[in-house]
């Protein structure tokens, strides 16, 4: 199940996304600051986008993926781990 897979890294859930949004910044020369270029900036919001992005799309698949894989079992074999057809949506979330 997705939901207790750990192979994520330190990074968040982007995780390659995170690290080709950071290249967007530092290829620049730096990160934004005080009185830094415009295409620093908006490098720096690129990225911070991309990684956003990516994050919502790795966790709505995973989140899909818990959910099928809930739904797929038995209620006995549901009743085994101690959940119910109706715990699935927020062991889904991330919110059990």
């Amino acid at each position: 199940m997705s939901a207790y897979d750990s192979f994520r890294t330190d990074g968040g859930a982007a995780g390659l996304a995170g690290r080709i949004g950071s290249v967007f910044v530092t290829g620049y020369g730096a990160a934004p600051a005080q009185g830094a270029s415009v295409s620093v900036e908006i490098a720096a919001k690129t990225s911070r986008f991309v990684a956003t992005v990516a994050d919502a799309i790795i966790d709505w698949h995973e989140a899909r993926q818990t959910r099928k894989s809930l739904s797929a079992l038995t209620d006995r074999e549901l009743d085994d781990i101690g959940l119910t057809r109706g715990d699935i949506e927020m062991v889904a979330r991330g919110r059990w």
